[in-house]
């Protein structure tokens, strides 16, 4: 069973993809911070990442670039999920070493498409 790390500040948003990740067979770990989420990948070493992008204290392209510099979790796939739709955003997460980039509001369909495709 493949396990997946959710890293997100916003209690609704974690619950509605743990829900929906762990009804369709995945291991699902959750971080509700970025400091949280560094840590979990580096114990647990997860099969894949979702990301949120804007998070208090530490947003998502900090914890990325953090999970990408070390050794122990470098190749892990990180897929980030935000509002933010900016090209100019897309492009820095692509740059920081993220997988994929999915905006919310997302459908269920699509999430699991992308995860599937980045286990395999």
């Amino acid at each position: 069973m493949d396990t997946i790390l959710i890293v997100d500040d916003i209690p609704f948003e974690i619950k509605l993809l743990f829900i929906f990740l762990s009804h369709t067979c995945f291991e699902v770990l959750v971080a509700h911070d970025g400091i949280e989420g560094i840590k979990t990948a580096e114990s647990a070493q997860p099969d894949l990442i979702m990301l949120d992008v804007i998070m208090r204290e530490m947003d998502g392209f900090e914890v990325c670039q953090k999970i990408k510099n070390n050794e122990k979790t470098k190749d892990i796939p990180i897929i980030f999920m935000t509002a933010r739709t900016e090209l100019v955003d897309k492009i820095t997460g692509f740059e920081l070493g993220a997988a994929d980039y999915i905006t919310k509001p997302f459908e269920h369909e699509e999430v699991l498409a992308r995860v599937n495709t980045h286990l395999k």
